[in-house]
């Protein structure tokens, strides 16, 4: 099945002269951004978009792994947080960030002559609340994951199997997903968060979340990791450096990390919304 899947994957990118990736470094567009290399070499082009949600690391690590498969790559800017209805923090924020996304990427490719922009959501993203999926739709964005049914498990399985060294990277959203939804956000705030998930990192934790909330740091590491994490980390130490970031008060989730947690205060109206 897995097998058909990227035989399907391959026909797809197959039938595009020439496609550029909204590349984000993350294990999906990863992915996406190989397989169009593979079979369109220089005419796919991988795009990732700067911005103050974005971790400098996760820049660093994208053009590192562009360079890894060969794939040319370039670096814009886009400029949500310029957008009042992305930085009052709805719960459809993510359909302001990809309609500015894909408001850039959509000129440059015209532009350069690509037909195709193509993103790295999967079959798995479809069945989440996701709003950004459908401002790209809105905009013409193939989704080719998606479309031959490709799951998060998967992607993972190919990547593997096509030697991508990062086959197993914890998921980054952007740092504007570490907030509740109606808290305003801001680069100073986006910073903090960036700065905090930097240290934890920096502790040997990967897959982890600081969440924000008011002056509050909320740490969400895999359940299995919070023992060890309150009887081997310098606590006093950690709690001064966070309130050096600019947080009061330091917090540790004792749930631990599962995606998507801030959508769970979500209804089924709220759900509904799209722009």
């Amino acid at each position: 099945m897995l097998e058909q899947k990227l035989e399907l994957l391959k026909a797809i990118f197959s039938e595009m002269d020439r496609a550029l990736i909204a590349y984000s470094g993350g294990v999906d567009s990863t992915l996406v951004a190989k397989m169009a290399y593979d079979i369109l070499g220089d005419r796919a082009l991988a795009v990732t978009a700067q911005s103050p949600s974005l971790l400098p690391e996760e820049l660093e690590d994208a053009r590192i792994q562009a360079a890894a498969i060969g794939i040319p790559h370039e670096v814009i800017e886009t400029h949500e947080m310029n957008n009042p209805h992305y930085t009052s923090n709805p719960v459809n924020r993510c359909y302001f960030c990809k309609s500015e996304l894909h408001d850039t990427l959509k000129p440059l490719a015209l532009e350069r002559g690509y037909a195709y922009v193509v993103d790295g959501v999967n079959a798995d993203d479809l069945r989440d609340y996701r709003p950004g999926i459908q401002a790209a739709k809105e905009r013409g964005v193939r989704s080719p994951l998606a479309e031959v049914g490709v799951t998060k498990a998967e992607v993972r399985q190919l990547s593997k199997q096509l030697g991508l060294p990062w086959w197993d990277k914890p998921a980054q959203p952007c740092l504007s997903s570490r907030f509740p939804y109606g808290e305003e956000i801001t680069v100073t705030k986006l910073q903090r968060v960036g700065r905090g998930e930097i240290y934890l990192r920096r502790l040997g934790f990967s897959n982890l979340r600081v969440r924000s909330e008011g002056d509050t740091a909320r740490i969400e590491l895999p359940s299995e990791k919070i023992k060890d994490f309150v009887l081997t980390t310098d606590l006093p130490t950690l709690v001064a450096a966070f309130q050096e970031f600019g947080f009061v008060y330091v917090t540790l989730d004792l749930e631990g990390y599962r995606s998507g947690k801030l959508n769970q205060v979500l209804n089924p109206q709220a759900l509904s919304l799209k722009a």
